[in-house]
Order: structure tokens, then C-alpha cells, then sequence
């Protein structure tokens, strides 16, 4: 750490994770110019540009080794004030948990690991969003200090494992199977039904129409960027989609929708990534994460 100055990298993953260097000097309780000069130190230190000075501003390739090491001392710093300062009866510092997770995990299976654990007034949550294939990079990037996501290979400077699969159904409200899938699933029907589509990250949808057709299709397509908007979106008739089981099972037995291809499926094998750390909250947050999604997600095929 020689060479390295705290109060520099405290400041980074300030400007970071606030988008700009005013922002930044608000919250840190400074001027602007007084970032400026504490990021240009840093950077004259490392010899490299470690911010993109722009809106959001965003750390460089050189800055984000430097910005998930900031986050880790941050994290260890408070875990250690924290454990000092509750043996001499003090009061503990806060904690925030930075995790990027799918949005389908989030509006199904994550929630339930925030409550397995030890409910402690100091800890903070920092939930971020993002497409499951695309969400390593928050990890990477050292913005977040774990991801649910698809990759599994670990980021540099990470550890990851298995979760299991989230399982998702292809669904449609009977008015749109009986205009478009009288004569079931075809290349022809697929490419003329209207598909409900996540946002412009998620695949889903085309790799179920490969899986089905063998082609690549393009039919037409409606992006609803909410879980909640995009189940209902189906049920009221806007076209098909693939949904997670969880949520399939009971717009089908409520008879909202037909599932177009009973036993036809596509599985997402899911994984934890995270800072390879020696941190108690990091710890208590995989276990909690392992054990959540073994009872909740299927088992990934050998």
C-alpha cells in the first residue's frame, strides 16, 4: 500500500459511484476543486488516467484494479471498526453491501437471502440490477463486491460458484395462441407473433426460437424492462415470452396463460461471483446465497 494514499481512493469510488466530481464533493463534504486535485494526485501517482471525465464519470481500465481495492480496504476498515468498537461498547460503524443481481433472481429468489441474514441495524444493502449475462461487469469493474450472473469463469481477483439453473416457460394468453399458434409452433408463426422482449440485453426469447425452429428469427418485438410489467404484458395479450417458473406456474393454473411447449424449456445456469476476501459478511452473504438457491433453483445438467 505504500505510495497509496486512503483518503485519494475513498475519493475515486466516490466520484464512481456518485457519476460526477461535484456529486462526489457533496457527499464527501469538500469542494469540487478539492477532488479534482485529490484525483489528479492518484493519477500522477499510478501514471495513468484513472477516471473518464464525463457524465456518469467512469473509472478506466488502470482505475478499476484501484477501485475494487478501495472497496475491499473500505470493507475490511468497517468490519474491523465495527468488531473494535462493539467489544469496548461503542457504537458500530454502517456496512453497505454492494451485490449486482438479474432482475428475474431479484423479483424471485434473492429476496429471500437478504432475510437469512443476522438482521444487523448497521447493514446496508446496495441492490443493482442488471441482465444476468452482463453483470459480471459491475464485479469486474469493482463497483460491487458480488453478482448473480451467467459467467462462470471468475473475474480477476474473484472466487465463484454454482448456483443452479432459473428455468423459464414460454407463455401466451390464449387470445394470442389462438390467433397466431392455431397450427402450433412453427418458423412461420414464430416469425409473425409479437414477442415480449425484456430489454435490448436479453436473449432469451432468440435462443428459445433457435432451440425451436433451428432459425434465427425476427419477429416483432416489445421491450418492457420490468419483471412484474413484463408478466402482465403477456397475460394481457401483448404477445409471448419466456417466463421464470416461478412466476409461469401460477399465471397457467390461474388459466392467464398457455405454456406454447410443455417440456420445452430454457435453463439459465446461474453463478455466485465475489471479491476474494476474508470478510464475515462476505462469508455470512454466500452462504446465504448458496442455501436460498438450492432450494429454489434446479440442479444444472451435467
Amino acid at each position: 500500500m505504500s505510495g497509496l494514499d486512503s483518503t485519494q481512493l475513498r475519493t475515486l469510488v466516490t466520484v464512481v459511484a456518485e457519476g460526477s466530481f461535484e456529486a462526489a464533493a457533496r457527499r464527501l463534504h469538500v469542494t469540487p476543486s478539492a477532488v479534482s486535485q485529490r484525483i489528479k494526485a492518484l493519477e500522477e501517482s499510478v501514471g495513468q488516467v484513472l477516471v473518464r471525465r464525463q457524465r456518469p464519470c467512469e473509472a478506466t481500465e488502470a482505475g478499476r484494479p484501484l477501485l475494487r481495492l478501495a472497496g475491499q480496504l473500505a470493507l475490511l476498515e468497517r468490519e474491523a471498526l465495527t468488531e473494535a468498537r462493539g467489544a469496548l461498547g461503542g457504537e458500530p460503524g454502517r456496512t453497505r453491501i454492494a451485490v449486482v443481481v438479474n432482475a428475474d433472481s431479484l423479483a424471485t429468489w434473492f429476496p429471500a437471502v437478504l432475510a437469512r441474514l443476522p438482521a444487523e441495524p448497521e447493514l446496508c444493502f446496495d441492490l443493482r440490477q442488471d441482465d444476468q449475462d452482463h453483470s459480471a461487469e459491475l464485479l469486474r469493474a469493482g463497483t460491487v463486491m458480488a453478482a448473480v450472473t451467467a459467467e462462470r469463469d471468475p473475474v480477476q481477483g474473484g472466487r465463484v460458484r454454482p448456483l443452479g439453473a432459473m428455468r423459464y416457460r414460454a407463455l401466451a394468453a390464449p387470445p394470442v395462441v389462438d390467433r397466431y399458434f392455431a397450427d402450433g409452433l412453427t418458423p412461420a408463426t414464430l416469425a409473425a407473433a409479437p414477442v415480449v422482449i425484456f430489454d435490448r440485453k436479453d436473449r432469451l426469447q432468440h435462443r428459445f426460437l433457435r432451440t425451436v425452429t433451428g432459425r434465427d428469427l425476427d419477429p416483432p418485438g416489445h421491450y418492457v424492462p420490468s419483471v412484474p410489467a413484463f408478466s402482465a404484458a403477456i397475460r394481457l395479450g401483448l404477445g409471448w415470452g419466456l417466463v421464470p417458473e416461478q412466476i409461469a406456474e401460477a399465471d397457467v393454473a390461474a388459466g392467464n396463460c398457455v405454456d406454447l411447449a410443455p417440456g420445452r424449456v430454457v435453463d439459465v445456469p446461474l453463478y455466485w461471483q465475489h471479491w476474494h476476501l476474508d470478510s464475515r459478511l462476505l462469508t455470512a452473504l454466500t452462504a446465504a446465497v448458496c442455501a436460498v438457491a438450492a432450494e429454489t433453483l434446479r440442479p444444472v445438467a451435467a
